[in-house]
């Protein structure tokens, strides 16, 4: 592989990683916010899809044999505190299901 092109191959697995490490951090904040069981739920499973997915991310650097350089997730960065927000605004309302699965669709896109 080219080296331009295997640095360029590490700093976007760095920046997915951490993608990951972020949502990994924030579904438990949202599954505790769900009011509705299965959105709860929804949001569990996804915590272990998460879980598995930087589990697979570790796999890839080990048989690669390198280490991810530490690279902070901006896009990631900003739809969790996106969705943070939403959270807060309609913490006491009817909305508040909808505005978690909005989140959680940007989040996924």
């Amino acid at each position: 592989m080219d080296t331009d092109l295997r640095e360029l191959f590490l700093e976007e697995l760095a920046d997915i990683y951490n993608a990951e490490q972020q949502l990994l951090k924030a579904l438990p904040k949202m599954a505790a916010a769900a009011q509705a069981e299965e959105l709860r739920e929804a949001f569990e499973s996804h915590l272990e899809e998460t879980e598995g997915q930087i589990s697979r991310l570790d796999e890839v650097m080990d048989a690669l044999d390198e280490s991810l350089k530490r690279k902070k997730c901006k896009g990631m960065e900003g739809l969790i505190e996106e969705g943070k927000e939403m959270m807060e605004e309609h913490e006491d309302s009817p909305a508040l299901g909808a505005s978690l699965i909005a989140s959680a669709q940007k989040i996924e896109h």
